[in-house]
């Protein structure tokens, strides 16, 4: 049978602690084939370490060695890159967030459709067995139409010290845009073919602006702090269903907290842990099930999603439109800060 070559784009933690370790478990379909880093010594590292056949200066000379690839770059990049590797032919696997803005990622839904090579984004909280759980319970009609959504991604006084996170220009955010985007991300697919109306939003960077630092994710700098580590916003959607929204990468809070649950006409659901309440018999029901968020796991799915469907063997779980989408949001959500009013979809 053949196997996917595939090629990792940026070779730095996210790729080396995600991506080819999935991948090394799939040898059996996929095999790496090459890499770029324009940290050309990090990347001859990377290749040895894994025993990965060709290092390139250029990521253009590797998408010609390859089928797909892994871009695993600040998100700065995640637009032009992409778009060149479908543009060669090349399926592409993009960390998330898509792009920084929704124009990049038109640029590249429209490359995926022209060129009929797929593209997947990291999403991979999709993948994660309480994701699946929730996500058939709502196909099942469990809880009938949603009305409410609650989302909360907190972490305590965990800003990463380390990398370009907190750097804007290359990043586009803090919180939100890395942290944040995965709950939203789940929080839409959950709802499915809804859009949003009108939405309002804030952010903050004031925690991590102060000399008096406390951290658990290493030292920054706070002086050239430029991205928000608190965000919050509501969302309205079709149907009247509303979604309220709040991440945080430095919150004053007891313990990190990651929050999802549903509110419907005809019951309720939270994803961590999951559990589904529904009004039976003149009395509240409540059922419970064992559904792990493991990341690891999850990682591993989301490659096998990614290698089968570029072999025909499957369907991408992410598509990329609903992936834009939720740039769009994030998108809406800087621009409602900075000017102090609601964005209007419509």
């Amino acid at each position: 049978m053949k196997k996917l070559r595939m090629g990792i784009i940026g070779a730095g933690g996210i790729a080396q602690g995600r991506h080819i370790p999935a991948f090394l478990e799939l040898q059996d379909k996929v095999e790496l084939t090459a890499v770029h880093d324009m940290n050309q010594q990090r990347a001859s590292e990377v290749a040895e370490k894994y025993d990965i056949p060709y290092v390139f200066e250029n990521y253009y000379d590797l998408f010609k060695e390859v089928d797909a690839v892994a871009i695993c770059t600040p998100n700065k990049f995640h637009s032009d890159i992409s778009v060149a590797a479908l543009e060669a032919g090349v399926h592409v696997l993009c960390e998330k967030p898509m792009a920084i803005t929704t124009a990049e990622c038109e640029r590249m839904v429209e490359a995926s459709k022209k060129s009929g090579k797929l593209l997947l984004i990291g999403y991979h909280y999709r993948y994660t067995e309480a994701g699946q759980l929730a996500k058939r319970a709502v196909l099942n009609n469990e809880i009938g139409d949603p009305l409410v959504v609650r989302v909360q991604a907190l972490r305590r006084r965990k800003v990463p010290g380390w990398g370009v996170f907190t750097n804007k220009d290359l990043q586009g955010g803090g919180s939100l845009i890395d942290f944040g985007c995965h709950m939203l991300d789940l929080a839409i697919w959950l709802l499915g073919e809804q859009e949003p109306v009108e939405l309002m939003g804030t952010t903050y960077n004031r925690l991590s602006k102060s000399p008096n630092q406390i951290n658990d994710w290493g030292i920054f700098d706070h002086q050239t702090f430029e991205v928000d580590d608190h965000v919050s916003a509501y969302i309205t959607f079709e149907n009247g269903i509303s979604l309220q929204f709040e991440c945080s990468w430095a919150a004053n809070i007891k313990e990190d907290k990651i929050h999802l649950s549903l509110s419907g006409s005809d019951g309720g659901l939270n994803v961590y842990p999951f559990e589904l309440y529904q009004p039976k018999l003149g009395k509240m029901m409540e059922s419970t099930a064992e559904a792990k968020h493991d990341e690891t796991a999850a990682g591993l799915a989301q490659a096998k999603n990614f290698v089968e469907s570029c072999l025909g063997e499957a369907e991408l779980v992410v598509k990329p439109e609903e992936a834009m989408k939720v740039s769009k949001i994030i998108e809406a959500i800087y621009r409602s800060s900075e000017t102090r009013s609601s964005v209007n979809f419509r």
